[in-house]
């Protein structure tokens, strides 16, 4: 039998959001352990605000935003509230319920420049490092990129375009001894933007990737 494609509203919702989170999601790790540096740090947190007064963003809904900007290199306050408004995994990893609203990324901008004013933002980065499911995968010789992970933004105001020698200029450097005129290797060199779409078709021609979540 064919299935409806009628969309229906419900009044209620009787699915949690952790219910839609998979079990084997990295962020479920990443998250305990930030509870537990939020937690430790709950007296640092109450000493920055006053104990009256208008209501401000959470310090520990912050951080964890903030840390959400971070992992999956969301360009801008603007966009990371977009992203928390419809994506149930960042309103879950940030402590949002489905009903609550977000915050204006203006306001969002204010309070979280706000508390990495202070010290308690580099010392949640600190014991996070210091944390034993942490501090085994950290290591003061080396370290690891996922480079198919990494994404450029690069533009044409990152390339500086090259001076070309005048007649003169080239008739006095042949008279000096010098040569200006580039040698067969650096002719034959591709330019950056080729370089790159080389690389992409590389890539296309491999096996596809997993999710980063389901990778072993």
């Amino acid at each position: 039998m064919r299935g409806s494609d009628a969309a229906s509203g419900s009044l209620f919702s009787y699915v949690d959001v952790e219910d839609r989170i998979p079990a084997t999601h990295p962020l479920r790790t990443i998250r305990t352990i930030v509870n537990e540096v939020l937690a430790a740090l709950d007296a640092e947190f109450e000493a920055l605000y006053e104990g009256t007064g208008r209501q401000s963003i959470a310090p520990e809904r912050l951080l964890r935003a903030s840390l959400l900007q971070a992992f999956y290199s969301v360009r801008s306050e603007r966009q990371l509230m977009e992203q928390i408004n419809y994506n149930l995994l960042f309103r879950w990893f940030v402590g949002l319920g489905v009903d609550d609203a977000v915050w204006d990324h203006s306001t969002f901008s204010k309070n979280r420049d706000r508390l990495l004013g202070a010290d308690v933002a580099a010392k949640f980065l600190a014991a996070v490092l210091r944390h034993p499911k942490v501090t085994r995968f950290l290591s003061d010789e080396h370290f690891s990129v996922d480079g198919t992970l990494v994404e450029a933004w690069a533009s044409l105001k990152s390339f500086r375009a090259k001076t070309v020698p005048t007649s003169r200029q080239r008739q006095g450097a042949t008279a000096s001894g010098t040569s200006t005129t580039r040698s067969a290797a650096t002719r034959r060199m591709p330019r950056p933007r080729t370089r790159m779409r080389s690389f992409i078709a590389r890539a296309a021609t491999k096996a596809p990737s997993l999710p980063t979540w389901d990778m072993p």
